[in-house]
């Protein structure tokens, strides 16, 4: 049975990665570059995330710590309109933080993600 689920795993995928490369050909032929690059997108940085209950939200102060479900020294999600493009690390530019990216996530895994 679990052969069955892979060869269905990997129809799937395959049929995935076929229909971004079908969206993406499509995207080429109709749509001008131009007009696609002049679109404003909203670009985050995420640290970590963690979730907790309204009563300890509102027992924070100032110099409280929250925990993040991140674990230290993992790299950051750079995120375009909440969806993850890449991951990296903090740097410093001209007294500005930045992001030196490590990995950016392949379209076909984005496309999946949506």
């Amino acid at each position: 049975m679990s052969d069955t689920t892979t060869d269905q795993d990997q129809d799937q995928d395959q049929a995935e990665d076929s229909a971004v490369a079908e969206a993406t050909e499509m995207l080429h032929h109709h749509i001008n570059p131009e007009v696609l690059q002049n679109i404003s997108v909203a670009i985050k940085v995420e640290v970590g995330r963690t979730k907790m209950k309204i009563r300890d939200l509102l027992r924070l102060t100032q110099g409280s710590v929250v925990e993040l479900e991140r674990i230290a020294g993992e790299p950051l999600d750079l995120l375009v309109n909440d969806t993850v493009v890449a991951q990296g690390e903090v740097v410093l530019v001209n007294d500005r933080y930045g992001i030196r990216l490590t990995r950016v996530v392949p379209a076909s895994e984005r496309m999946r993600n949506i």
